[in-house]
């Protein structure tokens, strides 16, 4: 994982439930404007969170009631990492066109400049990203 964040990591528990994942997201869209982040970057952060998160909900079959979700910046890397109580591991797949699932990982793998899976204290995971931050162009920023 990459270094610890130079800013206090901000971290959300949401309950084990298929709205979290967007509740998940709009804490992040709101982070990010404080931190002032570029908007494509924070498109970016926030479908690869929703991943994350859902993929927590659905995989999260231990005795843990929540999933953790925590962002950190540090001067150019964004951190997002969701934590369960699961036991296995994303995968990467390679689904069929016809398939209803199994992209989300897919995405994870493409658009993020890291991503990995480290034991979670207790039981469980914890799912990571890590994004490239560009400063804003004030000239062209929207």
């Amino acid at each position: 994982m990459p270094a610890e964040a130079q800013l206090p990591a901000i971290t959300h528990r949401f309950p084990r439930h298929r709205r979290s994942a967007g509740r998940a997201r709009q804490a992040f869209r709101e982070q990010a404007a404080r931190w002032s982040l570029d908007p494509d970057l924070t498109d970016t952060a926030e479908l690869l969170l929703g991943e994350l998160a859902a993929n927590a909900v659905l995989a999260a079959t231990g005795p843990g009631r929540q999933i953790e979700v925590r962002f950190g910046l540090a001067e150019d890397v964004l951190t997002l990492e969701v934590a369960d109580a699961g036991d296995g591991e994303p995968v990467v797949r390679d689904p069929a066109v016809w398939d209803e699932h199994g992209r989300g990982m897919v995405l994870v793998a493409a658009l993020a400049e890291e991503w990995g899976v480290r034991p979670r204290h207790g039981v469980g995971k914890s799912v990571w990203v890590a994004l490239k931050v560009t400063p804003l162009n004030p000239l062209t920023e929207r």
